[in-house]
């Protein structure tokens, strides 16, 4: 089915034109026409499926359709996320599809000073994009009133939590007028989600376009047994097998983050940290230059990756094991967007077994092991790992992405860094 068919507005289908869709996504094709409609959305959707789309283009239809005059301070649509990347992301999404219609927005995010955006909002805007804590303090200071915000959106429902937003997010909704219309969009559902999403929703339509906490299935999943003193030399190796396409690394610690970006740079390898510890503009001059390609490789934790929205990621490397199993699809999920394949390769060492165990259970999928290259570990047994209780027996099917390992029949030589070079040439 084409946008055409969804009920949107010839001024909303230009904007659809300009991003350069053709097809809508599942949860598009499902979610456009109820939120054109008005009713409450709980929408469970993997990362990548096109869910900004979904929301944002019958969100500007809406309030196109009913024009008011614009209001200094009150918005009339609140879209709120948990960090600032996909905070920005949203705005340019927004700016990009209703570049035809007569709306304003703001994205209103920390790190950054506080009177562009106050003198936005003292402007009037129909759509406020935001995270938790700038937005309360600018509406405890009287720059942001929510009395007539018309469209709810609570983006990354998940990710809110686990960042521990929750209590900012019930102050904002208290301040919420009712009635209203509310979207919740979250990739996995826990009982919390569950229970905030009675708080504020009114009859909701659930809409599942894949098994929550399921991982996108045009991602081809490999994980290497490695002790933790091999895995920078593993990575190195890696990189050098798979020589085309962005890179996005994950560590678990922004230390760490820091110090593999420092040590891949040592080795020749273009590459750059993001993480919460970062300013703002740090953080959008290394996604820029991820973006564009001059940097090769991004290492990110979990916190700053998960509004990095770009194209051309083919591997995601987990250097570090997530401790939270969610994590993982989330991680992953920055690969193969929008129908893409991609390939994602896990480091498992001894201590992160148990962990990598729970990622297998909840997606429900037994990851295949690779055992050829240099620095392979002995990997655990099948009873240990590939059939432990709750997983099928099979290993998680192919995608057949083309993505493969190379063995050196020599032995890396050591570079004055402390790590490998990887020696040139394939076989």
């Amino acid at each position: 089915m084409a946008f055409s068919k969804l009920g949107l507005s010839p001024a909303v289908l230009e904007g659809v034109r300009a991003a350069g869709y053709i097809t809508p996504t599942p949860i598009q094709l499902r979610g456009i026409p109820l939120v054109l409609a008005g009713r409450d959305i709980i929408g469970s959707a993997q990362t990548g499926t096109g869910k900004t789309a979904a929301f944002a283009l019958p969100i500007l239809q809406r309030l196109s359709a009913r024009p008011q005059p614009r209001t200094p301070r009150r918005p009339r649509a609140l879209i709120l996320t948990p960090t600032r990347e996909l905070a920005a992301q949203i705005g340019d999404n927004i700016a990009l599809y209703g570049r035809h219609l007569p709306l304003r927005h703001a994205v209103i995010f920390g790190g950054v000073g506080e009177q562009p955006q106050i003198r936005a909002l003292a402007a009037g805007v129909e759509i406020i994009v935001a995270t938790p804590g700038r937005l309360l303090d600018l509406m405890e200071q009287g720059h942001a009133l929510l009395d007539r915000v018309e469209i709810f959106v609570l983006d990354e429902g998940d990710r809110m939590l686990d960042m521990g937003f929750a209590p900012d997010v019930k102050r904002i909704l208290a301040k919420l007028p009712s009635p209203r219309q509310s979207l919740l969009f979250s990739a996995t559902m826990p009982e919390e989600i569950r229970q905030l999403a009675n708080r504020f929703l009114h009859n909701p339509v659930h809409i599942e376009v894949s098994p929550v906490a399921s991982t996108v299935d045009s991602v081809e999943q490999r994980v290497c047994h490695v002790q933790r003193s091999d895995k920078h030399r593993l990575l190195v190796h890696t990189l050098a097998r798979h020589a085309e396409g962005l890179v996005l690394v994950f560590s678990r610690t922004k230390h760490g983050a820091n110090r593999l970006a420092l040590n891949l740079e040592r080795d020749g390898i273009p590459a750059t940290a993001i993480h919460g510890n970062k300013s703002q503009g740090a953080r959008q001059r290394a996604l820029e230059d991820f973006r564009s390609g001059r940097t090769r490789v991004l290492v990110a934790t979990d916190i700053a990756a998960r509004g990095i929205d770009v194209k051309g990621i083919s591997l995601v490397v987990n250097f570090d094991i997530p401790e939270e199993p969610e994590a993982y699809v989330h991680r992953i999920g920055r690969t193969a967007r929008m129908g893409a394949s991609g390939f994602a390769l896990s480091f498992c060492d001894p201590s992160e077994r148990a962990s990598f165990r729970d990622i297998q259970r909840l997606i429900r999928q037994t990851i295949q092991v690779h055992a050829d290259h240099p620095f392979a570990a002995n990997a655990p047994s099948a009873v240990q790992m590939e059939k432990a209780p709750g997983l099928p027996s099979q290993p998680a099917r192919s995608s057949g992405s083309g993505f493969r390992f190379w063995r050196s029949n020599r032995r890396p030589r050591r570079s004055g860094y402390g790590s490998y070079v990887p020696l040139p040439g394939r076989r």
